[in-house]
């Protein structure tokens, strides 16, 4: 089933605006700097996102379908030292763009276009549901599609998670083809070195999931694959089926037989983090109201009931129950932590919110929820319940914001995304003691910067923008990549 409504069927949102995509492929060096940059930041700021290329048929197009571009800042000494963007050369680029293709094809071949992360001294360029990863290199050229050396079977994902303690990439990969999804151990070798299949029914959309010391948190949504739709030739043939029960599972993450928590429908949309507390899991997300079409309402994108919020779920093992309490009930999404505490506890977290986003996903009208909290990003503070904004002009279609430590924290080997991680990370100073970066578009300028926040003085005017020559349409999800310390 489809939203109910024709409003908008007319406008292609994901191709206008914020969204429209950009033609070339640009660099540029010595970039202008307003403030100043904090010199410790030495490494390059990644985001990957949707770009269609050679578009054909504007209303047979959907957004998520478009070809991964990665855009890149690469910040040294206190200067910017380039801006690149680049299209991820899957074989289909390749041909658009008169190259050759000069590796060998994979079975699922496609422009990853969902997320951007450092791992063993490489930068990989994920997708999910089937497709393998494209490495890039340091000036963001792609080297060619990643089977981490061979060991990878099938579907890999576009959400991964490090465990910076165990030395270990973690996903959860799912596929049309299988009646089951599967649980991947990356080790510190850069090899899969362990898989657990968990069978599923109807061949659900696995977005993302979440990863403890000891548990993997399954969510399977009412979102599955559409045979009917695919067989139209639709690009994105799932659907919102309400007959799929909606459930949280937990899987042992050294493997075995997961355990299945009934709950309320609900679109499940990304993690923050989880961490085990006693005899139950703690898991923060954004999700969105039920229901969640990912083919959309005929506007060449998704399309919501309603816009994504905060939530905690609290799985009691013990006495076995999932119960859900909303966090914050602000429109935010693209949840992000300091990521050397990827399973353990956190305090802070941090979110945007973007109006043009959800103008776009149909479910919000012309008008935000608020109409002053647009364009922003949010600082939470999970053990005082508190928040912080940090409010952006109308029209500067704020992305995802990326935390990075101002310094490693004591023991904790490189720094996280460097090449090589190290083992047993700790709090450093403070947990918030470090910078918050993200893309935000100037409507002054017509172009977009490169935002770097103090994370402790989160309100305060930024310490630096990075002017870039040309906007970064609005896309999905990215990684600070630090070189090596």
């Amino acid at each position: 089933m489809r939203p109910a409504g024709s409003a908008g069927r007319g406008r292609r949102p994901f191709l206008e605006g914020a969204y429209a995509p950009v033609t070339e492929e640009v660099t540029a060096h010595d970039l202008p700097v307003v403030g100043r940059i904090p010199r410790e930041l030495d490494g390059r700021y990644l985001r990957n996102g949707p770009n269609v290329l050679g578009l054909e048929d504007p209303t047979a197009h959907h957004w998520m379908q478009g070809e991964g571009m990665v855009h890149g800042v690469r910040l040294r000494a206190g200067r910017a030292e380039w801006y690149r963007n680049r299209w991820v050369r899957a074989r289909s680029v390749a041909q658009k763009l008169g190259e050759p293709y000069p590796w060998p094809e994979p079975a699922a071949d496609f422009a990853a276009n969902t997320h951007v992360i450092g791992f063993q001294g490489k930068v990989l360029a994920l997708q999910e549901s089937g497709p393998l990863p494209y490495e890039l290199d340091e000036e963001l050229r792609t080297v060619g599609p990643y089977d981490f050396g061979g060991s990878l079977r099938g579907a890999f994902t576009a959400h991964t998670k490090y465990d910076a303690w165990a030395d270990e990439l973690h996903a959860v990969a799912y596929d049309v083809t299988w009646g089951f999804v599967r649980h991947l151990v990356v080790d510190g070798a850069g090899r899969v070195a362990r898989s657990t299949d968990v069978p599923v029914a109807d061949s659900p959309m696995m977005h993302d999931f979440a990863l403890t010391e000891r548990h993997v948190v399954l969510f399977d949504v009412p979102v599955t694959f559409d045979a009917e739709a695919a067989a139209r030739g639709e690009s994105v043939p799932y659907t919102w089926n309400r007959r799929h029960p909606t459930r949280i599972g937990v899987l042992p993450r050294e493997g075995g037989k997961v355990r299945w928590f009934p709950v309320e429908p609900f679109y499940f949309s990304h993690t923050l983090n989880a961490y085990d507390d006693g005899d139950r899991i703690v898991v923060d997300v954004t999700s969105m109201p039920a229901p969640f079409y990912a083919a959309g309402n005929g506007r060449g994108g998704p399309a919501a009931a309603g816009p994504p919020t905060l939530h905690r779920w609290t799985i009691d093992l013990r006495h076995g129950r999932a119960v859900e309490r909303q966090l914050d009930d602000r429109p935010q999404e693209f949840p992000r932590l300091r990521e050397d505490l990827v399973t353990r506890p956190h305090r802070y977290a941090y979110t945007a919110f973007a109006a043009d986003m959800w103008r776009a996903y149909g479910g919000l009208g012309d008008t935000p929820p608020d109409h002053a909290f647009t364009n922003t990003l949010i600082k939470q503070d999970l053990l005082r319940g508190t928040s912080e904004v940090h409010r952006f002009p109308r029209g500067a279609a704020v992305s995802e914001p990326v935390f990075v430590p101002r310094e490693p924290a004591p023991g904790a080997g490189p720094r996280p995304g460097a090449a090589g991680h190290g083992r047993g990370p700790g709090h450093g100073r403070r947990e918030d003691d470090g910078y918050v970066l993200a893309y935000a578009h100037d409507p002054d300028r017509g172009a977009t910067d490169l935002v770097i926040l103090a994370a402790q003085d989160f309100t305060a005017a930024p310490l630096a923008r990075v002017q870039l020559p040309v906007r970064v349409p609005l896309g999905f999800h990215g990684s600070w990549v630090a070189d090596p310390a």
